[in-house]
């Protein structure tokens, strides 16, 4: 590849993360209707670790060194197992998405205050940023957040997804950086589904309703969200700060609630729009270098 195309290619992983990362609110719409979500999320693992440890064979990707797989495993227990476990067991105890992903998209003002711990210092305008964010993940979630009957099960899992989410990001920024993103996703997922499966035999009935549209939605999980998107992800935190990463999830809402727009019919109104800009505006202000 061209230095000019590495550089665009470089320049477009933000975009190609948003869209990715956005796409799991559909996949969970498509495919939490036919198997509980631990069930799911240990099909969705074990898919992921036979993918990604067929890529490092046939590719002959190097392995982390030893010292570096307990770090690595406990990044991808946080940032798999627990925060997709947390999320996707909110929504099914009734936690209506939009309110899923408003609690989940503070995820970078959490960061920014954590940003000491990996020597990161938050400027004025990006605090600025990070609160313009958050409102407008605020508007475009607003006609979909309600917390009737909602109960303290679900908002304690989404907390517990949102803290872990953002330590494990923290985490391997501080501890593990740099590795393959083939072989450090064996070691992720493989740990991640060590974690979950015994949660799925013990919580649920593992029953699976073997419809297309789960198959759809397990292929988009396993070779899309976790093959392409988590691969995209480390990538940004090995190069870019953790909190400017994080910014990015500010607008998956918006991006989401385009998707549900066009594929289920679901209202996207102009508060939404607003909100969308207000969301982006934010990121501009997070990931612009300083003078």
């Amino acid at each position: 590849m061209t230095t000019s195309g590495s550089s665009f290619l470089h320049r477009s992983l933000p975009a190609i993360f948003i869209f990715i990362w956005a796409s799991g609110f559909v996949a969970a719409k498509y495919g939490l209707p036919y198997a509980e979500p631990l069930t799911f999320l240990s099909m969705r693992y074990l898919g992921v670790v036979i993918l990604m440890l067929t890529l490092a064979l046939v590719m002959r990707a190097p392995w982390p060194a030893r010292k570096d797989w307990l770090h690595i495993a406990i990044a991808g227990v946080l940032m798999q197992a627990i925060y997709l476990g947390g999320i996707w067991c909110a929504v099914k105890l009734g936690m209506p998405a939009g309110m899923a992903a408003l609690i989940a998209n503070t995820q970078p003002i959490l960061t920014a205050i954590m940003g000491p711990i990996i020597g990161e210092r938050i400027r004025g305008k990006q605090w600025l940023g990070l609160a313009f964010g958050i409102a407008g993940v605020g508007l475009v979630v607003a006609n979909k957040i309600s917390v009737v009957h909602l109960s303290v099960a679900s908002v304690a899992l989404a907390i517990m997804a949102l803290l872990a989410m953002t330590s494990g990001t923290i985490y391997q920024k501080k501890t593990c950086p740099s590795f393959d993103v083939r072989t450090g996703q064996v070691i992720q997922f493989g740990a991640s589904l060590l974690v979950t499966i015994p949660l799925a035999l013990l919580l649920e009935t593992q029953t699976v309703l073997w419809t297309p549209h789960f198959f759809i939605a397990m292929a988009w999980s396993i070779f899309i969200l976790s093959g392409v998107g988590i691969s995209v992800l480390y990538v940004l935190i090995r190069h870019g700060e953790a909190t400017k990463v994080t910014s990015y999830m500010y607008l998956v809402p918006a991006v989401t609630a385009l998707m549900a727009w066009l594929m289920f019919g679901e209202k996207f109104t102009l508060t939404a729009v607003v909100g969308m800009v207000i969301a982006l505006m934010g990121v501009a202000l997070v990931v612009r270098p300083a003078r």
